[in-house]
């Protein structure tokens, strides 16, 4: 099985061709990979779930996540500005080669009805968001304590100038797409 990062080496060579790339800075890039997730409701009644959901982020990606506060305040949410409203992590380097592994080849595969991710998730800009319902499909969680399970995003960031080159260059290192007859099904 071929990693991440010599899945991108090699990019420039399989993408030349389609899209007349004539140097290797031309070709897309992997730049970093953010993961984040809301706390929700349930981290006011219980303030431990907050430690829980940074604990267990941190497994996830391999370092401390940063909490994430309001950036104004809405009544009708309850919500204060600066409140503690979820947690993120940005992976750069050899982190996000691994953690690209694993969310590839193993945690994607796991979740419940996976039948590949929607290429409507790619924006103008080159970028993918892909979300995860449970954290239990990633091997670094215990299923011990099903009751607090959270969702959460992994926006993966790359240079790619199009969509459609974006759509390419992901597909190049792994990323599993929805065929074309179950797209236009849905």
């Amino acid at each position: 099985m071929k990693l991440t990062k010599e899945k991108e080496k090699t990019a420039f060579d399989a993408l030349k061709g389609v899209f007349g790339y004539e140097n290797r800075m031309a070709s897309p890039r992997l730049v970093k990979v953010v993961v984040g997730s809301g706390t929700g409701k349930a981290s006011r009644s219980d303030k431990n779930r907050n430690d829980f959901i940074a604990e267990r982020l941190g497994k996830i990606v391999g370092q401390k996540p940063s909490p994430r506060g309001a950036k104004k305040s809405v009544a009708s949410f309850k919500v204060r500005e600066g409140e503690h409203i979820g947690f993120s992590a940005t992976l750069r380097g050899r982190r996000m080669y691994d953690f690209l592994d694993r969310f590839l080849s193993i945690a994607l595969p796991r979740t419940r009805d996976f039948r590949g991710v929607s290429r409507t998730a790619i924006d103008q800009m080159g970028n993918i968001t892909i979300g995860v319902p449970e954290h239990t499909v990633f091997p670094e969680t215990t299923d011990e304590e099903l009751k607090n399970v959270f969702g959460l995003a992994v926006t993966i960031v790359t240079t790619a100038k199009t969509k459609a080159e974006a759509e390419a260059f992901l597909t190049h290192i792994g990323v599993p797409f929805k065929k074309e007859e179950e797209s236009k099904k849905a």
